[in-house]
Protein backbone atom coordinates (compact mmCIF):
# COMPACT_ATOMS: atom_id res chain seq x y z
CA UNK A 1 0.00 0.00 0.00
CA UNK A 2 1.40 3.71 -1.08
CA UNK A 3 2.74 5.50 1.99
CA UNK A 4 0.27 8.79 2.82
CA UNK A 5 1.19 11.44 0.92
CA UNK A 6 2.97 14.54 2.84
CA UNK A 7 2.28 17.53 1.72
CA UNK A 8 5.13 20.26 2.64
CA UNK A 9 7.50 23.28 0.98
CA UNK A 10 10.14 21.71 3.08
CA UNK A 11 11.98 19.24 0.27
CA UNK A 12 13.48 17.07 2.79
CA UNK A 13 9.79 16.34 4.04
CA UNK A 14 8.10 16.19 0.89
CA UNK A 15 7.95 12.33 -0.07
CA UNK A 16 9.08 11.45 -3.67
CA UNK A 17 6.18 11.88 -5.77
CA UNK A 18 5.09 15.19 -4.79
CA UNK A 19 8.92 16.09 -5.71
CA UNK A 20 7.98 14.75 -8.66
CA UNK A 21 4.68 16.39 -9.30
CA UNK A 22 6.57 19.96 -8.41
CA UNK A 23 9.42 19.48 -10.44
CA UNK A 24 7.09 18.51 -13.87
CA UNK A 25 4.89 21.70 -12.81
CA UNK A 26 7.98 23.51 -13.80
CA UNK A 27 9.76 23.97 -10.38
CA UNK A 28 13.42 23.18 -11.79
CA UNK A 29 14.78 23.05 -8.64
CA UNK A 30 13.16 19.88 -7.35
CA UNK A 31 14.80 18.41 -10.43
CA UNK A 32 18.38 18.20 -7.99
CA UNK A 33 16.48 16.88 -5.17
CA UNK A 34 15.30 14.00 -7.13
CA UNK A 35 18.26 13.22 -8.41
CA UNK A 36 19.86 13.24 -5.08
CA UNK A 37 17.41 10.66 -3.94
CA UNK A 38 18.09 8.19 -6.41
CA UNK A 39 21.50 8.28 -6.15
CA UNK A 40 22.53 6.52 -4.17
CA UNK A 41 20.51 3.66 -5.28
CA UNK A 42 21.56 4.55 -9.21
CA UNK A 43 25.44 3.76 -8.02
CA UNK A 44 24.60 0.84 -6.11
CA UNK A 45 23.56 -1.13 -9.29
CA UNK A 46 26.08 0.35 -11.27
CA UNK A 47 28.15 -1.58 -8.81
CA UNK A 48 26.12 -4.65 -9.48
CA UNK A 49 26.02 -4.15 -13.37
CA UNK A 50 29.89 -3.41 -14.06
CA UNK A 51 31.85 -6.18 -14.29
CA UNK A 52 34.94 -5.32 -12.37
CA UNK A 53 37.65 -5.58 -14.99
CA UNK A 54 35.41 -3.47 -16.95
CA UNK A 55 35.82 -0.22 -14.42
CA UNK A 56 38.71 0.87 -15.81
CA UNK A 57 36.82 2.10 -18.83
CA UNK A 58 33.34 3.10 -17.25
CA UNK A 59 32.82 3.69 -13.65
CA UNK A 60 29.81 3.51 -11.36
CA UNK A 61 29.86 7.67 -10.72
CA UNK A 62 30.24 7.97 -13.92
CA UNK A 63 26.74 6.65 -14.56
CA UNK A 64 25.51 8.67 -12.34
CA UNK A 65 26.99 11.92 -13.69
CA UNK A 66 25.87 10.23 -17.50
CA UNK A 67 22.74 9.53 -15.95
CA UNK A 68 21.98 12.83 -14.38
CA UNK A 69 22.94 14.82 -17.77
CA UNK A 70 20.69 12.41 -19.69
CA UNK A 71 17.33 12.77 -17.62
CA UNK A 72 17.62 16.23 -17.44
CA UNK A 73 17.45 16.89 -21.21
CA UNK A 74 14.21 15.06 -21.27
CA UNK A 75 12.74 15.67 -18.28
CA UNK A 76 9.99 17.30 -19.90
CA UNK A 77 8.96 13.61 -20.96
CA UNK A 78 8.52 12.28 -17.41
CA UNK A 79 4.74 12.16 -15.81
CA UNK A 80 4.52 11.42 -12.67
CA UNK A 81 1.13 10.21 -13.44
CA UNK A 82 2.32 7.28 -15.66
CA UNK A 83 5.65 5.95 -14.06
CA UNK A 84 7.56 6.84 -10.89
CA UNK A 85 10.78 9.14 -11.13
CA UNK A 86 13.00 6.06 -9.89
CA UNK A 87 10.92 3.76 -12.88
CA UNK A 88 11.92 6.73 -15.52
CA UNK A 89 15.62 7.03 -14.38
CA UNK A 90 16.64 3.29 -14.61
CA UNK A 91 14.68 3.30 -18.07
CA UNK A 92 17.85 5.69 -18.83
CA UNK A 93 20.56 4.53 -17.25
CA UNK A 94 19.71 1.10 -18.73
CA UNK A 95 20.54 2.59 -21.78
CA UNK A 96 23.53 4.47 -21.36
CA UNK A 97 25.07 1.25 -19.49
CA UNK A 98 24.11 -0.53 -22.93
CA UNK A 99 25.57 1.65 -24.95
CA UNK A 100 28.46 1.69 -22.87
CA UNK A 101 28.93 -2.09 -22.82
CA UNK A 102 28.46 -1.64 -26.80
CA UNK A 103 31.06 0.53 -27.23
CA UNK A 104 33.78 -1.72 -25.18
CA UNK A 105 32.88 -4.52 -27.53
CA UNK A 106 33.99 -2.35 -30.65
CA UNK A 107 37.49 -3.29 -31.57
CA UNK A 108 38.60 0.10 -32.76
CA UNK A 109 37.87 1.01 -28.95
CA UNK A 110 39.75 -1.52 -27.69
CA UNK A 111 42.41 -0.27 -29.96
CA UNK A 112 42.97 2.96 -28.32
CA UNK A 113 41.87 2.41 -24.97
CA UNK A 114 44.19 -1.01 -23.75
CA UNK A 115 45.10 1.64 -21.21
CA UNK A 116 42.39 2.75 -19.98
CA UNK A 117 42.99 6.20 -20.96
CA UNK A 118 39.71 6.02 -22.89
CA UNK A 119 36.53 6.19 -21.26
CA UNK A 120 32.84 4.74 -22.90
CA UNK A 121 31.48 7.87 -21.07
CA UNK A 122 32.81 11.05 -22.37
CA UNK A 123 30.49 13.06 -19.95
CA UNK A 124 30.88 16.35 -22.02
CA UNK A 125 29.16 19.22 -19.92
CA UNK A 126 28.24 17.98 -16.62
CA UNK A 127 27.00 20.50 -14.25
CA UNK A 128 29.01 20.99 -10.87
CA UNK A 129 25.70 19.49 -9.01
CA UNK A 130 25.71 16.40 -10.89
CA UNK A 131 29.74 15.68 -10.00
CA UNK A 132 28.83 16.51 -6.62
CA UNK A 133 26.41 14.18 -6.24
CA UNK A 134 28.77 11.24 -8.28
CA UNK A 135 31.58 12.12 -5.66
CA UNK A 136 29.65 11.42 -2.56
CA UNK A 137 27.82 8.51 -3.54
CA UNK A 138 31.41 6.78 -4.91
CA UNK A 139 33.15 7.87 -1.58
CA UNK A 140 30.37 6.08 0.63
CA UNK A 141 31.84 2.90 1.62
CA UNK A 142 27.99 1.56 2.62
CA UNK A 143 26.99 1.41 -0.98
CA UNK A 144 29.58 -0.83 -2.02
CA UNK A 145 29.60 -3.09 1.23
CA UNK A 146 25.57 -3.28 0.08
CA UNK A 147 26.94 -3.69 -3.56
CA UNK A 148 28.61 -6.71 -2.27
CA UNK A 149 26.42 -8.66 -0.27
CA UNK A 150 23.89 -8.44 -3.16
CA UNK A 151 26.54 -10.34 -5.29
CA UNK A 152 26.97 -12.66 -2.51
CA UNK A 153 23.13 -13.51 -2.97
CA UNK A 154 22.05 -16.72 -4.69
CA UNK A 155 21.11 -15.45 -8.96
CA UNK A 156 17.59 -15.33 -9.12
CA UNK A 157 17.56 -13.41 -5.58
CA UNK A 158 20.05 -11.54 -6.70
CA UNK A 159 18.24 -10.48 -10.08
CA UNK A 160 14.75 -9.84 -8.12
CA UNK A 161 16.25 -7.59 -5.97
CA UNK A 162 17.85 -6.01 -8.68
CA UNK A 163 14.90 -5.72 -11.17
CA UNK A 164 11.82 -5.51 -8.63
CA UNK A 165 13.89 -3.76 -5.12
CA UNK A 166 16.36 -1.12 -7.45
CA UNK A 167 15.12 -0.63 -10.72
CA UNK A 168 11.15 -0.77 -9.64
CA UNK A 169 9.64 -3.39 -11.99
CA UNK A 170 6.31 -5.08 -10.99
CA UNK A 171 6.34 -8.31 -9.48
CA UNK A 172 5.04 -9.44 -12.53
CA UNK A 173 7.56 -8.14 -15.15
CA UNK A 174 9.92 -9.96 -12.66
CA UNK A 175 8.59 -12.96 -13.21
CA UNK A 176 8.02 -12.64 -16.80
CA UNK A 177 11.91 -11.97 -16.99
CA UNK A 178 13.05 -14.66 -14.75
CA UNK A 179 10.78 -17.74 -15.98
CA UNK A 180 9.24 -17.56 -12.60
CA UNK A 181 5.43 -17.96 -10.95
CA UNK A 182 4.09 -14.65 -9.89
CA UNK A 183 3.58 -16.84 -6.32
CA UNK A 184 7.17 -17.76 -6.00
CA UNK A 185 8.75 -14.21 -7.04
CA UNK A 186 6.44 -12.75 -4.20
CA UNK A 187 7.86 -15.26 -1.63
CA UNK A 188 11.52 -14.75 -2.79
CA UNK A 189 10.83 -11.20 -1.85
CA UNK A 190 9.06 -11.55 1.70
CA UNK A 191 12.20 -13.79 2.53
CA UNK A 192 14.72 -10.70 0.80
CA UNK A 193 13.21 -8.69 2.72
CA UNK A 194 13.59 -10.41 6.59
CA UNK A 195 17.48 -10.46 4.92
CA UNK A 196 17.67 -7.10 4.51
CA UNK A 197 16.01 -6.26 7.41
CA UNK A 198 18.84 -8.33 9.13
CA UNK A 199 21.42 -6.71 7.05
CA UNK A 200 20.18 -3.35 8.48
CA UNK A 201 20.55 -2.13 4.65
CA UNK A 202 19.27 1.17 4.03
CA UNK A 203 15.44 0.90 3.17
CA UNK A 204 15.35 4.46 1.05
CA UNK A 205 17.76 2.13 -1.73
CA UNK A 206 14.93 0.19 -2.81
CA UNK A 207 12.11 0.98 -4.48
CA UNK A 208 9.35 -1.93 -2.51
CA UNK A 209 10.51 -0.86 0.63
CA UNK A 210 11.30 3.16 0.13
CA UNK A 211 8.74 5.14 2.38
CA UNK A 212 9.28 8.54 1.03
Amino acid sequence: MAPEERKSDDPERMDTRELAVRAHAGDSARFAELYERIAPSLYTWAELRIRPELRQWVDPGDVVQEVWCRAWKVFGTFDPANASFRFWVFRIAKNVLLEAFRKLDNPAFKARSRDGASKALELLDVPDSATAVSRRVSKDESLKLVAKWVQSLEEEDRMLLIHYGIEGLTQAEVAERLSLPRETVAKRWQRLCARIAEQKLPQELFAALDAS
